[in-house]
């Protein structure tokens, strides 16, 4: 058969049969009296067999319609069973969603959460991918994502969950050997550790409380595409590094590193949650999404830092 079967007609049909009468199928389908006809009449033009022997009191099936009327019903009930199961999935949160995040904020801030969903929502799994390249969302099946970034025009809806402050930072004994810089025009004359995937990864910038901007294109003997993996060198004292304070706050917490710069501060970079453009979403989304904001704007709440509402 080249053509595709026609399914609606055929769960008609089995509607028909169910009730043993059109306007009973019609009534229970929302549908007019002359629609469910019509499509009966369209099946057996198709089928080139009549399906009823139709008379004013009672409507009695044919040998064709008999040999029909099970596998039609098979149909139906698969159909039904079929939109059940999606339903369901949509509104009750089960399901594997898929979660990217940059390196260290996946090890450091989201891994930690993640085993309090999980026990609040036993019918979720998460794929939890963790790069710090940029990764296409949509083209990679992802269902949300947070970037810690000024985020660029696009199609993706996006939710501000608050600012990362970063800082320039080194440690006492690289300090007590090479001077501590108080403009960063003094950055030129120190080592200073790179990472890979800053905005403007050649030229750090920096803005003062006048207003005042400086910039200065840093150079030095270590350079990663994590920012993690430049913690081991700094506390050894090998030079300064631009870092975020979720990297960075337990090693200036305990001392192993020090703030430099008082006064001078990096662009302002934040924390979001992106998603794929469109909705109604599975409800295994949602409750992650609504989860991750709510956690992860306590955690910036509690570096001093005032989280703020969605943007799409």
């Amino acid at each position: 058969m080249s053509r595709l079967p026609d399914l609606e007609a055929m769960a008609i049909f089995a509607k028909v049969v169910e009730l043993k009468s059109f306007s009973a199928a019609a009534d229970e389908l929302k549908l007019s009296k002359a629609t469910v006809s019509k499509a009966v009449t369209r099946l057996e033009a198709r089928l080139g067999a009549r399906l009823f022997n139709r008379t004013s009191r009672r409507l009695a099936l044919t040998e064709a319609g008999l040999k029909l009327a099970e596998p039609a019903a098979r149909l139906l009930a698969a159909g039904e069973a079929a939109e059940d199961g999606v339903l369901a999935q949509s509104t009750q949160p089960r399901g594997l969603v898929r979660l990217a995040s940059p390196m260290s904020f996946g090890l450091l801030e989201v891994a930690p959460l993640l085993p309090d969903f999980l026990a609040a929502y036993p019918e979720v799994s998460v794929d939890l991918h963790m790069s710090d390249e940029a990764i296409d969302l949509v083209g990679m099946g992802f269902d949300m994502a947070l970037r810690i970034a000024a985020l660029p025009d696009s199609s993706l809806v996006a939710r501000r969950i608050g600012a990362v402050t970063r800082r320039v930072v080194a440690s006492p004994a690289y300090l007590a050997a090479h001077g501590r810089p108080t403009h960063p025009a003094h950055l030129a004359e120190h080592a200073c550790l790179g990472y890979a995937y800053l905005p403007t990864p050649e030229t750090w910038r920096f803005v003062n409380a006048a207003g005042e901007e400086a910039s200065v294109r840093p150079a030095g003997p270590l350079r990663a595409n994590n920012a993690e993996a430049l913690l081991p060198a700094l506390e050894a004292g090998l030079g300064l590094a631009l870092q975020p304070d979720f990297i960075v706050g337990e090693a200036l917490a305990a001392g192993r590193l020090q703030a430099v710069l008082s006064g001078w501060s990096p662009p302002l970079v934040a924390l979001h949650l992106v998603m794929p453009p469109g909705g109604p979403r599975p409800a295994r989304v949602d409750v992650l999404a609504q989860f991750l904001v709510r956690r992860l704007s306590e955690r910036c709440a509690g570096r001093g830092v005032t989280s703020t509402e969605a943007s799409g």
